[in-house]
């Protein structure tokens, strides 16, 4: 991330106000951006085509088609995230830039592969199951494949650096998705909830097909290595455990309070609880401007001292490492402490202000009841990530499964507890899951601190690692001559 690093730091070397305003809307650009140009495209093409007029039972489905295709292509892409974006640091650290291409067909016919195994029967279970029509459920499935793929390329976009970009492709697709549904409807005559989500399925195809056509322009030679991605699954499989629960836990409190009697069932197959969820959707966005600190902190601050400690361990005296060493987890902790502060702040004010507004606008009752324990508990969440990621900059795999596992369990049973509580009470399965996690990763990055040094020069094998008979754990002997057998007896 170093290369938005350098941009900030211009932008905030100023230090005046206007320089500030414009140096977080940047870092919003580039790290949020996509996610609310999906949300205003959705919200146009509602208002503009009179989605609130239709009947419930219309809404209902094209809302909980929306919503599981958003949830369900981030949930299965969580598995390879990690491990994709570990292999193509090193293949760009090695320059050996042949090597993305074949990361990249690799990578996607798995993702596609796990994603049509949890789709097909889904959709077999909406048709048969639902009754729902072929073509809706048609369209649903295509607009899943299609944002699997968008995640899918923003990764690789992401790590090219490609922020700007990326979302100047979620406009330009989302700006077709709102034209599209207005053609359909008014031109074509086509039913309000086909429209939208067709209008979707486009947008979402020309974000993937811009995505993969300019990093096909950056990386035109293919070395046909389709097997190193494979191997790397195997040596870093931490990475995929670590994302795969951490990505499980944002969801597993809604999966539980969607068994409850409060549930609502669509179709026979799609189950959501609308107030829980548009309670945890609030207290994401309250929280969201975490990740925009985190990165632009990390990016001006943390990373320059990594990289200097880095640079004394290469050729630097042990009293340069240790002072580096020292300069760095001090950062550390100065940016943990700031995104407290700072988020604190941020998310206090916007927590009054959804109090007040949102209950003039329909979202009021059992939301703003269940609202306040999640946005304390998101709070907590995104300052665990934040932890997390420090200790993939230290190589504490393990220490990153023992957070994510950590935080999955305790959120999933203090979810079934919160159940059997007040409404008031129904987010604090999160909050209990986040503070273990948060608890469990400080705990690490403090015993990080400590055998760093351990960890650092230590880690080495002073033989090959292989595979076969092992040899004699005899490495010395003695042979006696017959003269110092003879005086030994005389003796």
């Amino acid at each position: 991330m170093a290369g938005i690093g350098i941009r900030l730091n211009k932008i905030f070397s100023k230090n005046t106000i206007t320089t500030n305003l414009f140096g977080f809307g940047y870092s919003m650009v580039i790290t949020i951006a996509p996610m609310f140009l999906v949300i205003i495209a959705v919200m146009l093409m509602q208002g503009l085509l009179g989605f609130s007029r239709l009947g419930y039972a219309p809404r209902e489905l094209y809302s909980c088609t929306v919503l599981y295709i958003f949830i369900f292509a981030m949930l299965t892409a969580s598995p390879f995230n990690a491990v994709l974006s570990k292999y193509l640091s090193d293949v760009i650290y090695n320059e050996t830039y042949e090597d993305i291409m074949p990361c990249y067909y690799v990578g996607l016919v798995m993702n596609i592969i796990f994603s049509c195994a949890l789709g097909i029967p889904f959709c077999v279970r909406e048709y048969f199951v639902g009754g729902v029509e072929l073509f809706f459920v048609f369209a649903g499935y295509c607009g899943f494949i299609a944002l699997v793929l968008v995640f899918y390329s923003m990764l690789y976009l992401n790590i090219c650096k490609d922020y700007k970009k990326v979302s100047f492709f979620f406009l330009i697709g989302m700006g077709i998705s709102i034209v599209l549904s207005l053609v359909l409807v008014y031109l074509m005559n086509m039913e309000v909830t086909y429209a939208m989500l067709i209008s979707l399925d486009v947008g979402f195809w020309v974000i993937g097909c811009l995505e993969l056509a300019l990093l096909k322009s950056y990386f035109r030679e293919n070395s046909g290595k389709y097997g190193a991605l494979l191997q790397y699954f195997k040596k870093h499989w931490q990475l995929v455990v670590t994302n795969l629960l951490y990505t499980s836990g944002l969801y597993v409190h809604n999966f539980v309070f969607w068994t409850t009697d409060m549930k609502m069932v669509v179709a026979d197959s799609f189950v959501c609880m609308t107030t829980y969820d548009m309670a945890s959707c609030i207290a994401v966005f309250t929280n969201i401007t975490a990740s925009v600190i985190f990165i632009s902190r990390v990016e001006m601050h943390f990373h320059e001292r990594y990289k200097g400690y880095s640079e004394a361990v290469i050729g630097g005296r042990g009293i340069d490492i240790e002072n580096a060493k020292q300069r760095m987890f001090s950062q550390l902790s100065e940016e943990l402490m700031n995104l407290v502060r700072i988020q604190f702040i941020i998310s206090v004010v916007i927590f009054f202000v959804c109090i007040i507004l949102l209950p003039q606008f329909g979202m009021g009752g059992m939301v703003m009841r269940i609202y306040p324990c999640l946005a304390a508990g998101y709070f907590i969440l995104f300052i665990m990530y934040a932890a997390i990621i420090f200790q993939y900059y230290y190589n504490d795999m393990m220490g990153a499964v023992m957070t994510s596992v950590s935080f999955f369990a305790a959120t999933l049973f203090g979810s079934i507890l919160a159940t059997k509580l007040p409404s008031i009470w129904y987010g604090i399965g999160l909050v209990i899951g986040a503070s273990v996690g948060w608890g469990v990763s400080y705990y690490r990055l403090r015993v990080m601190e400590k055998t760093l040094d351990v960890h650092i020069f230590c880690a080495g094998n002073i033989l090959i690692k292989g595979r076969g008979k092992k040899p004699s754990n005899k490495v010395y002997e003695k042979e006696f001559s017959v003269q110092e057998n003879t005086i030994r007896q005389k003796i």
